[in-house]
């Protein structure tokens, strides 16, 4: 799925917009035992416990594409006859209405999923009449090009609340607040099937994990036994040991001042243009950029190699996960520097009398503690 198509079903939850007719869920304590269950019907609840609901399970198609949201695959083989598939699409087409099924998804969950503490499961159905868009892009309300039916499911951490005074509108007076228990957003979720083209494709899902440093890998296996994403996180700190190793005398900060240039400038021009795909770059592009930043023959050879080690000679990655285009830091083991990542020109590395020195340019405006001082 693409950012537009993402935008086009988070869209629909809200009371007018939204087909979804009732919430069904278990309370899980930490000992992975079921305390409750219940289906409750939207339109039976005050409008403002619907769109608390809505608000809930609309935050698991929240974050960004390769990071927070990843797409899920299934074989072939899989749709023909994977039984963890069998029972996606049952919940779905029954609208989750089969009782077995939803039991049996609820103990797939309880059973394999590492979460501590104790937390919701929450399923919702929704029917969406995907509006026809013309060659123009324009958008036509009253022509249906087809329904996408589709399964969100969210599992949300249960917190306690702090004791604490609260103001009682009734006495005018100030009170201990009761301990109570809150439903935290979402630690994991999926949409199923996938929106891909505006239209259904059972052939994958879209996963949602609020933590990029943790894919909850058991969870993947168990729903959708399927190949685990390496958590965006990890992508990122595999990238940098790459680049170290594999530059070793290369691996500079005038290197890795253009490398972070040259991928940021990628990820603003895709922003620019409004590509709807998600942006990814081959291992090809990656050797492109060190060879134009003066990366030996020998130090491009090694990153290749570690690359197809990593990655997969084959796979792209996303200047996203690898990067921040936002931050560039320089850091030693007692100074951190944070740089404007549109000035890192102002840094540079010299080796002075044998001593190696960080120099930053600078003009006016230095602050030290909030002081400005001047530098003669």
């Amino acid at each position: 799925m693409n950012e537009k198509e993402v935008s086009e079903i988070r869209r629909r939850f809200r009371q007018d917009k939204s087909n979804i007719t009732h919430i069904r869920g278990c309370f899980v304590n930490d000992k992975r035992e079921i305390v409750s269950e219940f289906d409750q019907s939207l339109t039976l609840m005050s409008q403002e416990e619907s769109e608390k609901f809505l608000a809930i399970i609309k935050r698991t198609l929240s974050g960004t594409l390769g990071k927070n949201l990843l797409d899920i695959s299934f074989a072939t083989q899989q749709v023909v006859d994977g039984e963890e598939h069998q029972l996606l699409m049952e919940l779905r087409n029954s609208s989750l209405k089969n009782e077995d099924a939803v039991q049996a998804f609820f103990q797939r969950i309880i059973e394999n999923l590492s979460l501590e503490g104790q937390y919701l499961i929450l399923l919702a159905h929704d029917t969406y009449d995907v509006f026809y868009r013309s060659k123009d892009g324009e958008k036509q309300d009253d022509a249906s090009s087809e329904v996408y039916s589709y399964i969100l499911c969210s599992v949300c951490p249960i917190k306690m609340t702090q004791p604490d005074l609260s103001y009682f509108v009734v006495e005018n007076e100030f009170h201990n607040r009761k301990v109570d228990w809150i439903v935290s957003p979402p630690e994991v979720g999926f949409l199923f099937p996938a929106f891909d083209d505006r239209s259904a494709n059972i052939y994958n899902a879209l996963y949602y994990t609020r933590d990029i440093t943790e894919n909850h890998a058991e969870f993947i296996d168990a729903v959708f036994k399927s190949d685990v994403p390496m958590p965006a996180a990890e992508q990122k700190e595999i990238f940098q040991s790459m680049l170290g190793e594999s530059l070793a005398e290369d691996c500079s900060y005038e290197v890795l001042q253009s490398v972070h240039g040259q991928f940021s400038e990628m990820i603003e021009e895709h922003k620019t243009n409004k590509e709807v795909e998600p942006l990814s770059i081959s291992k090809g592009t990656v050797k492109r950029v060190l060879e134009s930043c003066g990366v030996s023959e020998t130090g491009v050879t090694a990153f290749d190699e570690k690359f197809d080690e990593q990655f997969g000679a084959d796979q792209s990655i996303s200047p996203r996960n690898v990067i921040d285009a936002k931050k560039f830091e320089v850091r030693t083991p007692d100074v951190t520097i944070q740089v404007n990542p549109e000035r890192r020109d102002l840094v540079e590395t010299r080796v002075i009398d044998g001593m190696k020195y960080i120099l930053i340019r600078a003009e006016d405006g230095v602050e030290v503690n909030g002081v400005n001082i001047h530098i003669t």
